[in-house]
């Protein structure tokens, strides 16, 4: 396979903070590479190096054609036009069920359908999709597989959806600790191989710890020996001159060894597995009282002739825990802003006037990103700036970010920003657009403990139907421009293939996200080792039905 693009020796720092230290990797045409890595690792930022807009501290990007061409489609974009629509652009368009209405009032998903349309019509030699998945929903990512597996150039693909990362990559670029490594094949197959490495490194780290232990314990029996040497030359008279050869012979040893060790050091040193970080937080909630939080009558949105919903009927309790279910462009997102009074509509919808809401949007635009965290957590005693700092340290936050601005983060790092104004506020009602997309794995898992223990009323809307199923009990369905408010029974009947489907890849993604946490030789390992092959040969009985 010919490469395209060679990265070498790449390091950079910015405002003090080592984003990557001695990088390389090689990219071949027609791979699709799957760049993986916890929140704030560095993965947009590489992707800004293949583009050119970000200068090196040290190292080169070389690449093999001077003509290579190569564009980004942004996870988010504020503002988008497109200056040109071709005819392959505008059939994607329409395969995606994109309407003919301005950017600024689609639905987070269509926003992203149409600068993926862009982007594959383009067809650059190199496509970088920065987590194309986020707000798409099942049929649209079923179409995004489609257009990758036929694509004839190379794409880099970041992603912390590990089902859709097994689907088409075919290699892995995973960023660890300002290190990248490289695997060959998809996600699962890097994951075996990524335990094993961390396995056998940890193994070399222990064996040179015994021998550094080894020798440091002759080195400090060979020091006792010559301080004693020592003592005895300036007491004894006829043998001063034996004790202090003798003390200078062991002088010398003790010099050798320390000199030996750390020349073996210097070229073999093995460093100690760095454990996977892990995601801590809570959420509180006021006691609130009476029975209802929102209360709507014959509700109607339409924008021009697009009817989105009408003859809308439905009452949410205090303490339900209320899932949006609808494809994209159903008026989901529409509705939360109806709800906190930002979008007009026709009928009625009363809110408790009581109520304390938390609004978590789909945007990662609306936080002051010139400022820091020090500055939006503003805090007036040393133990109120602790205990925000504590959080953002249980969110994965380094120390040198609190006083960092926070337009230089990453986009799972603004989402937990906005999720720690929630934590740390009690907040009555949560309302959450998409909550988990740009969020790595664990913040995803913590955030699902979190939400199924808050006592507050939650109102969700999100794609990830696992996620729903371990944070919400009622269901507000979206569809033939209706809302219509549904209970949701444990014992259930799933009639849809494509609903059974997308609930056993939810599943799979949620076991093989443990698995890539967990040592071979656990017997948690192994049960989920076999839950995984059970919900694979179960997925690929639905695909041939």
């Amino acid at each position: 396979m010919k490469e395209i693009v060679k990265l070498n020796q790449i390091n950079l720092e910015i405002m003090d903070r080592i984003i990557f230290k001695d990088l390389n990797a090689t990219i071949g045409r027609g791979e699709v590479i799957g760049l993986v890595g916890r929140n704030g690792s560095g993965k947009s930022t590489l992707l800004q190096i293949l583009l050119g807009h970000v200068k090196l501290s040290e190292g080169q990007v070389e690449w093999g054609n001077n003509k290579t061409e190569v564009f980004l489609v942004d996870q988010e974009k504020q503002t988008y036009a497109s200056e040109h629509v071709t005819q392959l652009e505008a059939t994607l368009m329409a395969k995606w069920h994109i309407p003919d209405v301005p950017y600024e009032v689609l639905s987070g998903g269509e926003k992203l359908k149409i600068r993926l349309a862009k982007g594959f019509a383009l067809a650059p030699h190199l496509l970088l999709l920065d987590e194309p998945t986020n707000h798409l929903d099942i049929e649209s990512t079923e179409l995004l597989v489609n257009q990758i597996e036929n694509y004839t150039g190379t794409i880099i693909v970041v992603s912390h959806d590990r089902y859709f990362l097994d689907t088409v990559a075919t290699k892995i670029w995973s960023i660890e600790n300002t290190k990248l490594f490289e695997q060959k094949g998809n996600y699962t197959h890097y994951i075996k191989i990524r335990e094993q490495r961390r396995l056998t490194q940890q193994r070399e780290y222990e064996k040179q710890q015994r021998k550094m232990e080894l020798v440091e314990n002759q080195i400090n029996e060979l020091t006792s020996w010559s301080q004693k040497a020592h003592a005895q030359s300036t007491k004894q008279e006829g043998f001063k001159e034996y004790y202090r050869l003798k003390a200078k012979r062991m002088d010398s040893q003790v010099k050798s060894k320390r000199k030996r060790l750390e020349k073996e050091l210097e070229q073999t040193k093995v460093e100690r597995v760095e454990e996977d970080y892990l995601v801590r937080f809570s959420l509180e909630a006021n006691t609130k009282v009476g029975k209802r939080f929102l209360e709507v009558k014959n509700l109607k949105k339409e924008f021009g002739e697009r009817i989105l919903f009408e003859q809308t009927n439905f009452t949410i309790q205090h303490g339900e825990k209320v899932a949006l279910i609808g494809p994209n462009g159903s008026g989901k997102t529409t509705f939360l802003n109806i709800v906190m009074g930002n979008e007009f509509a026709e009928g009625d919808i009363w809110v408790s006037p009581s109520v304390n809401i938390g609004y978590l949007t789909q945007q990662v635009f609306d936080l002051p990103l010139e400022q820091t965290p020090e500055q939006l957590f503003k805090r007036e005693t040393f133990k109120e700036r602790g205990k925000v700092q504590n959080l953002m340290k249980h969110l994965g936050f380094t120390a040198s970010q609190w006083s960092e601005p926070i337009e230089q983060m990453s986009m799972g790092e603004r989402v937990k920003c906005k999720l720690m104004l929630y934590i740390l506020e009690e907040k009555d009602v949560l309302i959450l657009d998409e909550p988990t997309n740009h969020l790595d794995l664990p913040s995803r898992e913590q955030l699902e403990k979190t939400l199924a223990e808050y006592t507050g009323t939650l109102v969700v809307v999100s794609h990830d139907q696992y996620f729903l199923s371990k944070t919400t009990s009622v269901q507000l369905i979206f569809e033939n421009h209706r809302i219509q408010k549904k209970l949701k029974q444990s014992n259930e009947k799933v009639d849809s293939l494509a609903e059974q489907r997308l609930k056993l890849e939810t599943e799979r993604q949620e076991v093989l996200g443990k698995l890539s946490f967990l040592s071979s030789k656990s017997p948690e390992y192994l049960e989920l080792d076999q839950r995984f092959n059970e919900l694979t040969k179960k997925i690929k009985r639905l695909e041939n039905l």
